[in-house]
């Protein structure tokens, strides 16, 4: 090891392990040639919009329609169907009495289970991948691309609406066993979005978005003796919180992303017509300076944009197009495996730390020999550290020097000639931060 300050083996046999149990391999070798090598670095995430067009649909209410309306003389609206379109997403949206036995009608917290997890799902799911309707009804149309590009929708975004901010119970509370359809609390709602994980994880060829649901105002909460308003808005807020912070943090896939369209909405630029996008004061979840940002400068739990009810105002409504488009990108690319070492030859391939990554072996031998013997060689630099090499091999792990002497008997028994996927994860999966690398190369 080298630098001063080595790394500890058993970090760099977990990393080794992580590949390790991710895959199959297969194998053989004949001289010692180097052929496919490559060299991942972590780096920043990626705010820019898908490079080909991508499938979404929209569930949602009023709320969501305004927001995604384009500019009209008729009501709000944020216009966050012709963000979309720009960044190269092909939008599609369900809305009141939609779907299977009108299933649109039910968007509450309390709901999703119906859709994600119900004895109706299948039959839900399929109508959501397949929708392709834009259901604008009375909350404003919006601009979308003029081609389909086929398929299924690929990223499902979700929202409830501003009635869901008035939760009960204390703000800390533990989710629920098991979640049920009638109760507005912060433990019941917690139950609620760890039950559809169950659905998500089985479903990795889709992206699931949860649009926080918005505050509502404070002249809008329903008085109740038994709990104040303002503490039925601070457990909206921690419930929230959690959704961001900690809701994801056991989920072993990359394939769930939670926007804060309630943090987003809870400040303003002064006015309910005036928004604060793009100052570094008030409440944000944005892309800023490089990074995610999700702040709360000002202590408010109420909604910052009423429109004479809670409904945001255009103000409100373009703050969080603002903030949410390059969140999404970011997302999608998180998500969306990148795939490296493919095709032959050296690569150096920089990816976010969070982006998933299908790390490829080109098993073409360059000179048309028939391998008879291949090996799998993996190194990194940790910290500015960098690691010594190692071997995986049929048998295990191992120190590459200790095994020199007898490399014969260090393979993986695969059948070369093609390109094989060894893992698919990310470079935070590996314990890498953004500045390390991972490196690994084919020998045969």
């Amino acid at each position: 090891m080298q630098g001063g300050n080595p790394m500890k083996k058993n970090h760099w046999m977990g990393i080794l392990k992580k590949i390790w149990i991710k895959y199959l391999f297969a194998v053989a070798w004949i001289g010692l040639c180097l052929e496919p090598s490559v060299g991942l670095v972590a780096a920043a995430d990626d705010p820019n919009p898908p490079a080909s067009p991508v499938k979404l649909i929209f569930i949602h209410h009023s709320t969501g329609g305004n927001w995604l309306a384009d500019p009209n003389e008729d009501g709000p609206y944020g216009g966050l169907g012709l963000a979309l379109m720009n960044n190269n997403y092909f939008v599609s949206a369900t809305n009141y009495g939609w779907g299977p036995d009108s299933i649109g009608d039910r968007t509450d917290i309390v709901n999703w289970p119906e859709w994600f997890t119900g004895p109706d799902r299948d039959a839900i799911m399929t109508a959501v991948y397949s929708e392709t309707g834009q259901n604008f009804q009375d909350f404003g149309s919006w601009t979308r691309l003029a081609v389909d590009p086929g398929g299924q929708n690929e990223i499902i975004m979700f929202k409830s609406c501003f009635p869901n901010s008035n939760l009960y119970g204390n703000s800390q509370d533990p989710p629920l066993a098991e979640p049920n359809d009638w109760e507005y609390s912060v433990a019941n709602a917690k139950a609620v979005y760890n039950r559809l994980l169950t659905y998500f994880a089985t479903r990795q060829d889709k992206l699931f978005i949860v649009i926080a649901a918005p505050p509502l105002s404070k002249a809008d909460y329903p008085i109740d003796p038994s709990l104040s308003a303002a503490a039925r808005a601070a457990n909206a807020r921690a419930f929230n919180n959690w959704l961001v912070n900690d809701w994801l943090s056991g989920y072993a896939h990359h394939n769930v992303a939670v926007f804060d369209y309630y943090n987003v909405l809870t400040s303003n630029g002064g006015t309910v017509n005036t928004n604060d996008a793009g100052q570094s004061s008030g409440n944000h979840h944005r892309w800023w300076n490089g990074s995610i940002q999700y702040v709360q400068g000002l202590n408010n739990n109420f909604a910052a944009y009423p429109s004479g009810d809670s409904h945001p105002t255009t103000a409100g409504h373009q703050k969080a197009t603002s903030e949410f488009v390059s969140l999404l990108n970011i997302y999608y690319h998180r998500w969306k495996p990148a795939q490296v070492g493919a095709g032959p030859g050296l690569v150096q391939t920089s990816l976010a730390a969070d982006q998933v990554v299908d790390l490829l072996i080109n098993s073409t031998n360059s000179h048309g020999d028939i391998p008879v013997y291949e090996w799998l060689p993996l190194t990194e630099t940790y910290g500015g550290n960098a690691i010594p090499c190692y071997l995986l091999s049929d048998k295990g792990i191992f120190d590459l020097n200790q095994v020199l002497q007898n490399l014969g008997e260090y393979t993986f028994s695969f059948a070369a000639g093609g390109v094989t996927s060894i893992a698919r994860l990310s470079m935070r999966d590996l314990g890498l931060q953004t500045g390390d690398a991972l490196i690994y190369g084919y020998v045969q």
